[in-house]
Order: structure tokens, then sequence, then C-alpha cells
């Protein structure tokens, strides 16, 4: 039978693969750059950065993510019922109390990050502290908490530097080609480079949003699950997940690299039913609908 632990091994496994898979990736890269400009400096700068940027999205991703997101750090002063919740359910759960964070915007939403318990943060906008009752918040921090406890943030927070990274290379590439620069002659194959070079570059953003795709649907159930144990009380996430919604209101602040991190999409709810069904289709999260019914089940 999984538990929450065989769910930690499993996370930590799948980070380290897609690092591995990105630093086979960016060397990939770094090859056809070189024979492609006759400069075999450039892999070894490419085999040297790869290596840094593993280190760098496995330390530094939370801090990229606040960033990204305009978060500042919440007082306990200041966001009361906020931080009591998070520091009860921490002890609850038995975790380490994590940094708390709010994004100043009228959307209601929430996200996890860090790469380990020790190095977490919680984050909720003023828009979701308006709109929740105490109940309802302690099931959105329970579920927060959840994918600290599980790693989930681990491997999501990951996936934001390394895929961002692998598609402006693809982009850079694409550039290079237009700006012109040194590279191999038509009677070495420059042509057909050229061409592999342009197929890469429209491949590897469907290779990024594949890889945020590979961040499990199963892993927003199993948070639900685990912060319905957490509070003892689904209802309070199941009717938050309703209110949040039901919220047209689209985020003022949005990237797409941390969009799979937020509890609910940052672009509100206002696709018409067809257009949610496309779009579900590529979504890193299950229905809302499902999730509901899964918690009051």
């Amino acid at each position: 039978m999984a538990t929450l632990y065989t769910e930690q091994s499993k996370n930590v496994t799948k980070t380290w693969l897609l690092m591995t898979v990105f630093f086979v990736v960016v060397i990939l890269f770094g090859w056809f750059f070189s024979f492609y400009y006759d400069n075999p400096n450039i892999l070894y700068f490419f085999v040297a950065f790869s290596v840094l940027m593993n280190f760098f999205s496995y330390w530094f991703s939370d801090k990229i993510v606040l960033k990204l997101a305009g978060a500042k750090e919440g007082k306990r002063e200041e966001y009361f019922d906020l931080y009591t919740s998070v520091e009860n359910l921490s002890i609850a759960g038995g975790l380490p109390m994590p940094k708390v964070y709010v994004v100043n915007d009228v959307a209601p939403n929430a996200f996890a990050t860090g790469r380990d318990k020790n190095h977490a943060v919680v984050c909720a906008t003023t828009g979701l502290l308006a709109l929740l009752n105490k109940s309802e918040l302690e099931g959105v921090m329970a579920h927060e908490l959840s994918h600290i406890g599980n790693r989930d943030m681990l491997l999501s927070t990951v996936v934001v530097v390394l895929v961002g990274f692998v598609t402006i290379l693809a982009d850079v590439f694409t550039r290079s080609i237009f700006w012109g620069g040194h590279r191999r002659s038509n009677n070495k194959g420059g042509n057909l480079l050229v061409i592999v070079g342009i197929v890469l570059s429209i491949l590897a953003p469907i290779f990024a949003m594949l890889i945020q795709l590979a961040i499990s649907r199963k892993r927003e159930f199993l948070a639900d699950a685990s912060g319905a144990l957490l509070t003892r009380y689904p209802e309070g996430l199941a009717n938050a997940l309703k209110k949040i919604s039901e919220s047209s209101q689209p985020m003022v602040r949005q990237s797409k690299a941390i969009a799979h991190l937020y509890i609910a999409d940052p672009k509100g709810n206002r696709r018409s039913s067809f257009g949610k069904k496309v779009v579900g289709l590529f979504a890193t999260h299950p229905p809302v609908e499902e999730r509901i019914k899964a918690l009051m089940g």
C-alpha cells in the first residue's frame, strides 16, 4: 500500500531523473551548437553551464518562484489568521514551520515552493484571504503543506528553472540563424543543419510542455487527500475549491513557468465549456469537480 513516504521517495527519484534528462538535453544542444558553428568551446561551455544550472535550480528555485509571483513575506501581526493556520497545521502534520508569503492580488490562489520541508514556503493571495472563512483557509493551507510533506514542490520548482532554460536555448538558436555568424559551409551540410536547428527550436517548447505535464495530476489528488486527513474536515477544502473555481478573476501577475504550482489556474475561469475541455487535455491539475467529488466521497 502506498504511503506518504513512498510518494516522497518517488518524487525525489523523479527530480533526479528530470535533472539528468535536462543535463543530457543541454549537452545535445551544446554539441549541435558547437558542430553548427564549428567551435568545440561552445560544447565545453554548455557542459559547465548545465551543471551550474542543475545546482542553481535545486538551491535557488524557490527564490525564483517568489520573485516571479511578486510575493512578499507575510508577518504574523498583519496576516494573523493565515500565519496561525499554517503554524497549527505544521505542528499537527509534524512539519517545520514554513515561511509565509503573500501576493497582493484580488484573485484567490495559493501555492507552495521550496526544495525540502526545512526550506519551504507557502504563499496565498490577498484575494484568497478575503474570500475564504477560517475552515476553508485551513483546508487550502493543509493542501499546500501536504505538497511540502509529499515533496511535490521539489519536483515542481525544479521544473520552473530547467524547462524554462531549455526553451530559452531554442529561442537563442532560432535568433542566431537570422543574425548569421560563422557556421559550417553548405558543402558540409550547412543547409541541413539549419533545417534541423529550426525543427529543434519548434519542438523545444513542446518538450517543455510535456515535462510540465509529467507532473502527474495524481499529485493534486494526493495533496487533497493528505490535506483532508490533516484537518479532519474535507468539507473545508471542498468548499474552498468551489469558491475559488467560481471566481473568474485572473491574476494580475502571471507567468507560465509557475502556473502549475498554484492551486487554481492563474488565468481565471473565463473559458467556455468547450475551451475548458480542450485546455483540460493539457492541464497539470484535474478538474475541480472531480477533486470536490473525491473529497466529499
